[in-house]
């Protein structure tokens, strides 16, 4: 998955800063960062889906960093079975964890080809 965000991101016209997180110190904390042209900082945790099964494999630690960070620019980013890629807000994390795909309604729905300008705009506004 982030590979797709990262080549998304080269066919963009924006010129965003990404930093891949990975940290123990620190469990839940969401796997990207982006740095936009203003210096706004936005999170994305990626998650992949396989099967229909609809459930979005959260750790309690996920959803906890993504609830208590709900204000700010925090996303749900999840791409499907179909290879569509749904974004969802940080505060939909236990619904998610909990129902699945079927209890939030995404902020969008991208489907291939993927309108990365769209993508970009939603999860790192300026």
């Amino acid at each position: 998955m982030w590979r797709l965000i990262s080549d998304g991101l080269r066919k963009s016209k924006r010129k965003i800063e990404t930093t891949r997180l990975e940290s123990w110190a620190l469990p839940g904390v969401p796997d990207v960062l982006l740095c936009n042209e203003r210096g706004v900082i936005s999170l994305l945790e990626l998650k992949v889906i396989k099967g229909r099964s609809g459930k979005v494999n959260l750790s309690a630690h996920q959803c906890a960093w993504l609830s208590r960070h709900s204000r700010g620019p925090a996303f749900i980013v999840v791409r499907d079975g179909s290879l569509d890629i749904s974004v969802f807000p940080a505060s939909a994390a236990v619904d998610l964890r909990m129902d699945g795909l079927a209890a939030v309604e995404a902020m969008a729905v991208f489907a291939e080809p993927y309108d990365w300008e769209s993508f970009f705009r939603l999860t790192s506004p300026t």
